[in-house]
C-alpha cells in the first residue's frame, strides 16, 4: 500500500508539473470536462431540483405578500392624491385672490445624461439637452427624488450641469417641518451637504426634509434637496455642525428633468413689475383727471351772468348752458375738457 501510495503521489505530483508548465494536458482536460460534466449534473439534479420547488413555493408567497402590499400603499397613495387635488385648487385660488403670477405646476423636459467630468475635485456631469432645445444659463435639474444642480454652460446640443455637491455651489433652503432658513452648500462628497451659519439653538434635526426656498431665484421653491443626517451642538461655537444626504441619486440618475419655470432674470421681472405698475397706475388717472380739467371753463361761466338758467348754487366747474349740461360725461382729457365749454362761450359773446 505505501508503495502504490508513494507511486500515485509522484504520478500527481509530474501532472501537475507538466500541466502548469507544458499545454500538453490542455486536449486531455478539455476532453475530460466534458465527459466530467454529465456527471455533475447528475449528480447535482436532486439539489437543483429541490432548490427549484422552493423558489417556486417561496416565490408565489412572496409575490401575493408583495401584492398585497402594494394594493395597500396604492389605496393609501389615491387617498393623498385625494387630498393633494383639493390642496392644489386650494392653493390656485388662494393665490388667484392675493394677484400671485407664481406657477403652480412647471414645464418640464426629460434628458439624458451622457458624460461626466473625469476631474474627481469637480461634480459636473453633461446632458443631451443644449441651447437649440431651449436650455438656458442656470435651469434648475433634478431627478425623480430632488434637485440635483444647475446649468453652468451651454452648447448647441449639449449642456454641462454644475452639481448641489460640489464645492463652488450652494444654495438656498429650509426647512420642511418649520420654516428654518439656511444655505447648504457643497461638501465635494457626492453623498454629503453642509448647512454654514446654523445657529447652535436652531430647531433643527435629525431626520428634517430640507426643501428649496426660492429665494436665491434660481431654484423653483418646494422641490425636496436633502434631508438631515447629523446635528453637532458645541457649546463653545455659536453655529452648529448640520450634515445631510442630498435627497436626489447623484451619481446614479441616467434621466434628469430641465425645469421651464421663469426664464426672466431678476432685472427683467423687477422691470416687467415696475411696468404693471406704471400700467396699473395709468388706468386709475381719468379717475382723477376730473378734478383739475374744468379750470379753463371758468371764463365761460362767468361770462354770461345774465342767462335765466344759471343756477346760483352750481359750483364753478358746471355750464350753464342747458344743451351742454344734457352732455357732461365726454370729459375724460384736458383737451377734451376745454372743447365743449369753449364753444358755448363764444356763441354767448356773439349773442
Amino acid at each position: 500500500m505505501g508503495v502504490r501510495f508513494l507511486v500515485l503521489v509522484v504520478l500527481s505530483v509530474t501532472l501537475m508539473v507538466v500541466d502548469a508548465r507544458f499545454t500538453l494536458l490542455k486536449p486531455v482536460r478539455s476532453q475530460m470536462s466534458l465527459v466530467l460534466m454529465q456527471s455533475y449534473w447528475i449528480t447535482d439534479l436532486p439539489q437543483r431540483l429541490w432548490q427549484g420547488v422552493a423558489s417556486q413555493f417561496g416565490s408565489r408567497t412572496e409575490l401575493v405578500a408583495e401584492n398585497e402590499k402594494l394594493k395597500t400603499e396604492n389605496l393609501l397613495l389615491q387617498g393623498r392624491m385625494q387630498k393633494l387635488a383639493a390642496l392644489t385648487e386650494q392653493n390656485v385660488r388662494l393665490r388667484e385672490l392675493l394677484n400671485s403670477s407664481a406657477l403652480v405646476n412647471e414645464k418640464v423636459e426629460v434628458a439624458e445624461l451622457i458624460g461626466m467630468d473625469p476631474n474627481p475635485f469637480t461634480h459636473r456631469i453633461i446632458i443631451n439637452k443644449g441651447e437649440r432645445d431651449g436650455v438656458v444659463l442656470g435651469q434648475p435639474v433634478l431627478d425623480a427624488r430632488g434637485l440635483m444642480g444647475q446649468v453652468v454652460e451651454l452648447m448647441p446640443y449639449t449642456s454641462r450641469v454644475l452639481l448641489l455637491t460640489d464645492t463652488t455651489h450652494s444654495i438656498p433652503v429650509q426647512v420642511n417641518r418649520n420654516g428654518l432658513r439656511a444655505i447648504a452648500s457643497g461638501t465635494g462628497n457626492p453623498e454629503r451637504l453642509e448647512l454654514r451659519h446654523v445657529a447652535d439653538t436652531a430647531d433643527i434635526k435629525v431626520g428634517d426634509l430640507l426643501v428649496s426656498s426660492g429665494l436665491g431665484q434660481r431654484f423653483p421653491a418646494g422641490y425636496p434637496v436633502a434631508t438631515v443626517k447629523e446635528v453637532i451642538h458645541d457649546s463653545g461655537q455659536p453655529f452648529a455642525i448640520v450634515r445631510a444626504v442630498p435627497t436626489a441619486a447623484l451619481n446614479r440618475s441616467r434621466y434628469l428633468l430641465l425645469v421651464f419655470s421663469d426664464s426672466r432674470t431678476p432685472e427683467e421681472r423687477a422691470n416687467d413689475a415696475a411696468q404693471a405698475q406704471e400700467a396699473e397706475q395709468s388706468g386709475e388717472a381719468p379717475a382723477i383727471v376730473p378734478t383739475t380739467v374744468p379750470k379753463p371753463a371758468l371764463p365761460a361761466s362767468t361770462a354770461v351772468p345774465v342767462a335765466p338758467a344759471a343756477a346760483p348754487a352750481a359750483p364753478a366747474a358746471v355750464v350753464t348752458d342747458p344743451k351742454a349740461v344734457k352732455k357732461p360725461a365726454p370729459v375724460a382729457t384736458p383737451a377734451a375738457a376745454r372743447t365743449p365749454a369753449a364753444v358755448p362761450a363764444t356763441t354767448r359773446e356773439r349773442q
